[in-house]
């Protein structure tokens, strides 16, 4: 299997786990994400090497143009998943520029998709 096969086949696996844990004992895959979720700051640096070396795999074999389509169809997944709970985010977010602190605690997630756009735009432009 090349790397991107792996990529898709631990995605999948995942995928099938967590949907027959949520059919069968839905508890049980709450109470694993709230273990796996309690230290925020291991989890969001985690995950982001993990993008970081799923994005080197995805670069050896995709352009950053295609990847990014392909991150516009996931987001209108997570848009459609996640439309009727947005009531919840736009208070969230609100509430957080309210307080000024919006940029101060998304700025390294922003930061990285402003690196993935203009290397897209860059591609696709020149």
């Amino acid at each position: 299997m090349t790397p991107i096969e792996i990529i898709a086949f631990v995605l999948i696996a995942m995928a099938f786990v967590k949907m027959i844990v949520l059919l069968i004992k839905p508890k049980a895959w709450m109470n694993l994400v709230k273990g796996v979720y309690v230290n925020k700051f291991l989890i969001q640096l985690v995950s982001f090497l993990f993008a970081a070396i799923v994005l080197y795999y995805l670069t050896l074999e995709l352009t950053i143009v295609q990847i990014l389509a392909v991150m516009a169809f996931t987001a209108l997944l997570v848009v459609f998943g996640l439309a009727s709970e947005m009531e919840f985010f736009v208070k969230k977010y609100e509430a957080q520029i309210k307080k000024g602190k919006l940029w101060k605690d998304y700025w390294f997630y922003a930061l990285i998709w402003l690196v993935l756009l203009v290397w897209g735009a860059y591609e696709l432009l020149i």
